[in-house]
């Protein structure tokens, strides 16, 4: 799906994000190696020592850093290889949202910083949010088109 529109998704949404991210870098401090899980092109990939994974080839070949083709629920990762997780505006595409909680749990070490957003328009928004709070400890902070949801893992 996002193959096709790669070339073009910095363009749409660079600033939309680029605004978020301020938000966030108020709230969320990563530590060590950090995942971004659902980069696209990396616009949030904004730390140097981090991993930029994402299911769209074509996304992610955008990123300059350090990137890995793969999906949220099968992570190509050992476990507790990460210290932190950033997931903007992302986890709504997950084809399964049970099993990506519990690969994010097990990919992150314990006490990793995690921020995940969740677009307030998604279908699934409500289940979304549910799941994640009743999974990880996560405090929200709201944003015009997302909810931010950051803590740090048990």
């Amino acid at each position: 799906m996002y193959d096709f529109t790669a070339r073009g998704y910095n363009e749409l949404h660079q600033e939309e994000q680029l605004k978020k991210l301020k938000t966030i870098k108020k709230h969320f401090q990563p530590q060590g190696l950090m995942l971004d899980l659902g980069a696209g092109t990396g616009i949030s990939t904004f730390y140097s020592n981090s991993i930029a994974l994402d299911k769209s080839f074509e996304m992610i070949r955008q990123f300059k850093g350090g990137k890995v083709v793969g999906d949220a629920i099968n992570l190509p990762f050992k476990d507790n290889t990460f210290d932190s997780l950033i997931c903007l505006t992302a986890f709504h595409n997950f084809s399964d949202f049970n099993k990506a909680i519990k690969e994010i749990k097990r990919v992150l070490k314990n006490h990793s910083s995690i921020c995940i957003t969740i677009l307030k328009k998604s279908t699934n928004f409500t289940l979304i949010k549910k799941l994640l709070l009743s999974n990880l400890n996560l405090k929200e902070y709201d944003e015009e088109k997302d909810l931010i949801l950051i803590g740090v893992t048990k």
